[in-house]
């Protein structure tokens, strides 16, 4: 009888795909992604959920049952608690059927994670939720009484990429300060004091710098002027300010490799919205290089623009000065996933029970 290294099923549901990998503790074994055409995913992801059970259960054949240790899911939005690896249970399930926090397709990373474990009689997990919230009380007032600022951000790849550089360091993640910036369609600027996210921008409708496709931090005024004009609904309010704002709504594009291009031909208009851009992310790291007081390990940068090297280092020269810059391009989603269920699986973290 043929003997296999445990494995992990690692399980990522995005708008358009769904990825799956398999994960032994030391190597990705494979990974791919699952499309799914736009005009069969209901607008309501819960109605999706069978659709993506059945690309995912054609690839289950490929998974040594004998060998799966666990299976994680990604985390949907849930309510706020603390980062760490949580057991998919009843109540967890519930919020997310429900899209009581959010209608998100993340929704459906413990429920695809859930049938999986049903069948195979092992524990399914999710990890840093994308409601991940480590805020400080002074974190959390906004200035009006009404609201407060919430903690939503790419909580994931951002511990994971945080684990990565104090690695690097040789230092234990509980024994640094990082500012970790992921800069993607959407963009968290982070303040991990200690491992825990003590202060960020609200990536989809908050503060922060504008991002390809998301407004940021807007003027008062000009945006009641925009809410009271009747030209908007709440939803296409919404909409615009999330994902038809930043460069989008300048130059009509939210790909940066297209912007340069732009810039590049000699277009005023896209140059000076890049480099806005990159003004108000350097702002923002600065911000919380003085939530942190001044000592920052490292400055992060991570997500899809980090893979330019023209913007990193147009970045950098702004907030070199902060402390040493190190990029991690990307998403490091799936690989976090995995290594939360092995910190579990191996006794270093204790499972967390969704209440």
């Amino acid at each position: 009888m043929t003997s296999h290294p445990a494995t992990v099923l690692v399980l990522n549901p995005g708008s358009t795909s769904t990825q799956i990998a398999l994960f032994t503790q030391d190597a990705e074994l494979w990974r791919e992604e699952l499309l799914h055409e736009p005009a069969e995913l209901d607008r309501q992801v819960i109605r999706q959920l069978d659709l993506r059970w059945m690309a995912v259960e054609s690839h289950l054949q490929r998974v040594p049952s004998d060998s799966l240790a666990a299976v994680v899911g990604r985390g949907g939005p849930l309510k706020p608690l603390p980062g760490g690896t949580y057991a998919v249970n009843e109540p967890m399930l519930a919020d997310l059927s429900s899209a009581r926090f959010a209608n998100h397709a993340s929704n459906l990373g413990a429920l695809l994670a859930d049938r999986v474990a049903q069948r195979y009689g092992i524990p399914a997990y999710v990890v840093d939720p994308v409601t991940t919230d480590e805020f400080e009380p002074v974190a959390r007032l906004s200035g009006v009484p009404e609201f407060e600022r919430r903690c939503r951000s790419h909580a994931l790849n951002i511990k994971a990429v945080a684990r990565q550089v104090a690695d690097q360091l040789e230092r234990p993640l509980e024994q640094t300060n990082f500012i970790v910036a992921h800069l993607g369609g959407g963009i968290s600027v982070t303040a991990l004091r200690s491992g825990r996210i003590v202060d960020v921008n609200d990536a989809l409708l908050g503060m922060g710098p504008f991002s390809p496709e998301r407004a940021g931090a807007l003027p008062l005024e000009g945006l009641l002027g925009l809410a009271f004009s009747g030209d908007f609904t709440f939803d296409e309010l919404s909409h615009k300010l999330s994902r038809q704002s930043g460069l989008m709504g300048y130059i009509g594009t939210n790909d940066l490799g297209e912007v340069l291009k732009l810039v590049d031909g000699g277009s005023e208009q896209a140059a000076v919205a890049y480099q806005a851009m990159i003004y108000q992310i350097a702002k923002e790291i600065g911000a919380m290089a003085a939530v942190l007081k001044g000592q920052v390990d490292a400055v992060i940068l991570t997500g899809g623009m980090a893979r330019s090297t023209r913007l990193v280092e147009e970045l950098s020269t702004r907030i070199d000065f902060l402390g040493p810059v190190t990029t991690i391009p990307g998403s490091l989603e799936l690989e976090a996933l995995a290594q939360g269920a092995w910190r579990v699986i191996n006794g270093e973290e204790t499972v967390r029970e969704y209440v």
